[in-house]
Protein backbone atom coordinates (compact mmCIF):
# COMPACT_ATOMS: atom_id res chain seq x y z
CA UNK A 1 0.00 0.00 0.00
CA UNK A 2 1.50 3.17 -1.30
CA UNK A 3 0.91 6.84 0.64
CA UNK A 4 -1.35 7.57 -2.56
CA UNK A 5 -3.80 5.28 -1.18
CA UNK A 6 -4.63 8.02 1.34
CA UNK A 7 -8.09 7.62 3.14
CA UNK A 8 -7.98 3.64 2.88
CA UNK A 9 -4.03 4.15 4.05
CA UNK A 10 -5.39 6.30 6.67
CA UNK A 11 -8.57 3.96 7.70
CA UNK A 12 -6.06 0.93 8.02
CA UNK A 13 -3.82 2.62 10.72
CA UNK A 14 -7.05 3.97 12.62
CA UNK A 15 -8.45 0.07 12.12
CA UNK A 16 -5.24 -1.42 13.81
CA UNK A 17 -4.84 1.23 16.39
CA UNK A 18 -8.73 0.63 17.47
CA UNK A 19 -8.22 -2.84 17.56
CA UNK A 20 -5.45 -2.87 19.44
CA UNK A 21 -7.13 -0.68 21.72
CA UNK A 22 -9.87 -2.75 21.88
CA UNK A 23 -7.64 -5.92 22.95
CA UNK A 24 -6.52 -3.78 25.82
CA UNK A 25 -3.18 -3.85 24.63
CA UNK A 26 0.02 -1.74 24.84
CA UNK A 27 2.10 -1.29 21.27
CA UNK A 28 4.51 -3.41 23.25
CA UNK A 29 2.38 -6.37 23.31
CA UNK A 30 0.92 -6.15 20.24
CA UNK A 31 4.38 -5.71 18.66
CA UNK A 32 5.25 -9.00 20.24
CA UNK A 33 2.35 -10.99 18.83
CA UNK A 34 2.94 -9.69 15.76
CA UNK A 35 6.97 -9.96 15.87
CA UNK A 36 7.80 -6.40 14.68
CA UNK A 37 9.19 -3.88 17.41
CA UNK A 38 7.84 -0.96 19.02
CA UNK A 39 9.09 1.35 17.51
CA UNK A 40 7.82 0.16 13.90
CA UNK A 41 4.66 -0.44 14.83
CA UNK A 42 4.47 2.82 16.19
CA UNK A 43 5.09 4.48 13.32
CA UNK A 44 2.96 3.00 11.32
CA UNK A 45 0.04 3.13 13.53
CA UNK A 46 0.66 7.45 13.70
CA UNK A 47 1.69 6.93 9.24
CA UNK A 48 5.20 8.07 9.26
CA UNK A 49 6.21 4.22 7.72
CA UNK A 50 5.06 3.01 4.60
CA UNK A 51 2.29 -0.41 4.96
CA UNK A 52 3.19 -3.22 3.77
CA UNK A 53 1.53 -5.94 2.66
CA UNK A 54 3.45 -8.78 4.72
CA UNK A 55 2.99 -6.60 7.77
CA UNK A 56 -0.37 -5.88 7.33
CA UNK A 57 -1.07 -10.05 7.10
CA UNK A 58 1.37 -10.31 10.20
CA UNK A 59 -0.66 -7.66 12.09
CA UNK A 60 -3.97 -8.90 10.97
CA UNK A 61 -3.35 -12.23 11.99
CA UNK A 62 -1.98 -10.77 15.42
CA UNK A 63 -5.44 -8.81 15.84
CA UNK A 64 -7.15 -11.96 15.18
CA UNK A 65 -8.51 -10.43 11.92
CA UNK A 66 -8.22 -10.90 8.22
CA UNK A 67 -6.39 -8.84 6.15
CA UNK A 68 -9.85 -8.47 3.65
CA UNK A 69 -11.52 -7.23 7.44
CA UNK A 70 -8.45 -4.89 7.74
CA UNK A 71 -8.39 -3.15 4.36
CA UNK A 72 -12.54 -3.30 3.61
CA UNK A 73 -13.78 0.14 2.75
CA UNK A 74 -17.48 -0.88 2.26
CA UNK A 75 -19.00 1.74 4.04
CA UNK A 76 -21.50 2.64 1.15
CA UNK A 77 -24.63 0.60 2.53
CA UNK A 78 -24.41 2.00 6.25
CA UNK A 79 -28.46 2.49 6.10
CA UNK A 80 -30.95 -0.14 4.62
CA UNK A 81 -34.65 -0.38 3.87
CA UNK A 82 -36.77 -3.03 4.99
CA UNK A 83 -38.98 -4.94 2.83
CA UNK A 84 -42.53 -5.25 3.79
CA UNK A 85 -43.57 -8.76 3.64
CA UNK A 86 -47.57 -7.16 3.92
CA UNK A 87 -49.29 -10.89 4.40
CA UNK A 88 -46.82 -11.83 7.49
CA UNK A 89 -47.27 -8.08 9.08
CA UNK A 90 -43.15 -8.65 8.87
CA UNK A 91 -40.77 -6.22 8.03
CA UNK A 92 -37.45 -7.91 6.71
CA UNK A 93 -33.97 -6.57 6.93
CA UNK A 94 -30.82 -8.55 4.93
CA UNK A 95 -27.68 -8.19 7.18
CA UNK A 96 -24.79 -7.56 4.41
CA UNK A 97 -21.97 -8.73 7.57
CA UNK A 98 -23.45 -12.24 7.68
CA UNK A 99 -24.52 -14.04 4.36
CA UNK A 100 -27.69 -15.66 4.36
CA UNK A 101 -28.77 -13.90 8.27
CA UNK A 102 -32.23 -11.69 8.27
CA UNK A 103 -33.77 -9.34 10.74
CA UNK A 104 -37.68 -9.46 10.84
CA UNK A 105 -39.71 -6.87 12.75
CA UNK A 106 -43.24 -8.74 13.42
CA UNK A 107 -46.41 -7.85 15.05
CA UNK A 108 -47.58 -11.24 17.21
CA UNK A 109 -51.04 -11.04 18.22
CA UNK A 110 -51.80 -14.50 18.30
CA UNK A 111 -51.47 -15.93 21.65
CA UNK A 112 -48.77 -19.49 21.46
CA UNK A 113 -50.46 -22.18 19.98
CA UNK A 114 -51.20 -25.14 22.88
CA UNK A 115 -51.48 -27.95 20.19
CA UNK A 116 -47.97 -29.78 19.55
CA UNK A 117 -48.24 -30.42 16.28
CA UNK A 118 -47.84 -26.40 15.93
CA UNK A 119 -44.34 -26.76 17.24
CA UNK A 120 -41.38 -26.22 14.54
CA UNK A 121 -38.78 -28.33 14.64
CA UNK A 122 -36.00 -27.27 11.66
CA UNK A 123 -31.80 -26.40 11.69
CA UNK A 124 -30.40 -23.22 12.97
CA UNK A 125 -30.29 -20.77 15.62
CA UNK A 126 -32.68 -18.12 16.30
CA UNK A 127 -32.38 -14.89 18.25
CA UNK A 128 -35.21 -12.36 19.23
CA UNK A 129 -35.96 -9.50 21.44
CA UNK A 130 -39.31 -8.12 22.50
CA UNK A 131 -39.74 -4.54 21.66
CA UNK A 132 -42.95 -4.42 23.40
CA UNK A 133 -45.65 -6.20 25.43
CA UNK A 134 -44.86 -9.86 26.03
CA UNK A 135 -44.12 -12.64 24.50
CA UNK A 136 -44.74 -16.60 25.17
CA UNK A 137 -41.39 -19.17 23.63
CA UNK A 138 -42.60 -22.27 24.02
CA UNK A 139 -39.32 -24.63 23.47
CA UNK A 140 -39.52 -28.53 23.88
CA UNK A 141 -41.20 -28.90 27.05
CA UNK A 142 -40.59 -25.51 28.35
CA UNK A 143 -42.50 -22.52 28.57
CA UNK A 144 -40.54 -18.93 28.72
CA UNK A 145 -42.30 -15.59 29.20
CA UNK A 146 -40.30 -13.00 27.38
CA UNK A 147 -40.78 -9.23 28.63
CA UNK A 148 -40.45 -5.87 26.57
CA UNK A 149 -36.67 -5.45 26.79
CA UNK A 150 -35.91 -9.34 26.88
CA UNK A 151 -34.50 -11.05 24.54
CA UNK A 152 -33.86 -15.01 23.83
CA UNK A 153 -31.76 -17.12 21.79
CA UNK A 154 -32.16 -20.70 20.94
CA UNK A 155 -31.45 -23.75 18.59
CA UNK A 156 -34.33 -24.19 16.45
CA UNK A 157 -33.68 -27.81 16.72
CA UNK A 158 -35.72 -27.57 19.82
CA UNK A 159 -39.28 -27.93 19.12
CA UNK A 160 -40.83 -24.19 19.35
CA UNK A 161 -43.38 -21.92 18.76
CA UNK A 162 -44.13 -18.05 19.42
CA UNK A 163 -47.09 -15.68 20.28
CA UNK A 164 -48.11 -12.70 21.65
CA UNK A 165 -49.10 -12.93 25.60
CA UNK A 166 -52.41 -10.31 27.16
CA UNK A 167 -52.44 -8.69 24.02
CA UNK A 168 -50.03 -7.67 20.76
CA UNK A 169 -46.33 -7.42 21.25
CA UNK A 170 -43.56 -6.43 18.84
CA UNK A 171 -40.75 -8.38 18.57
CA UNK A 172 -37.21 -8.27 16.24
CA UNK A 173 -35.87 -11.82 15.19
CA UNK A 174 -32.75 -12.71 13.77
CA UNK A 175 -32.20 -15.55 12.18
CA UNK A 176 -29.14 -18.07 10.82
CA UNK A 177 -30.04 -19.11 6.94
CA UNK A 178 -31.06 -22.59 8.18
CA UNK A 179 -33.53 -21.30 10.23
CA UNK A 180 -35.11 -18.32 8.08
CA UNK A 181 -35.42 -21.51 5.56
CA UNK A 182 -37.53 -23.57 8.09
CA UNK A 183 -39.85 -20.71 9.11
CA UNK A 184 -40.39 -20.05 5.23
CA UNK A 185 -40.96 -23.69 4.88
CA UNK A 186 -43.39 -23.93 7.96
CA UNK A 187 -44.83 -21.03 7.00
CA UNK A 188 -46.21 -22.95 3.47
CA UNK A 189 -47.16 -25.96 5.45
CA UNK A 190 -49.46 -23.96 7.34
CA UNK A 191 -50.73 -22.16 4.31
CA UNK A 192 -51.43 -25.42 2.73
CA UNK A 193 -53.20 -27.00 5.66
CA UNK A 194 -55.69 -23.94 5.79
Amino acid sequence: MTQGDGELDSLVRKRIRALRVAQGWSLGELATRARVSQSTLSRIENGQRRLALDQLVTLARALDTSLDQLVETGTDDVVSNPTIDARHSMLRWPVKAEPGVTVIRQRLTNPVPDSPSRLRAHPGREWLVVVSGTATLLLGNRRFRIETNQAAEFPTMLPHALGAEGGPCEIIGIFDRDARRGHQRGEDAVRREE
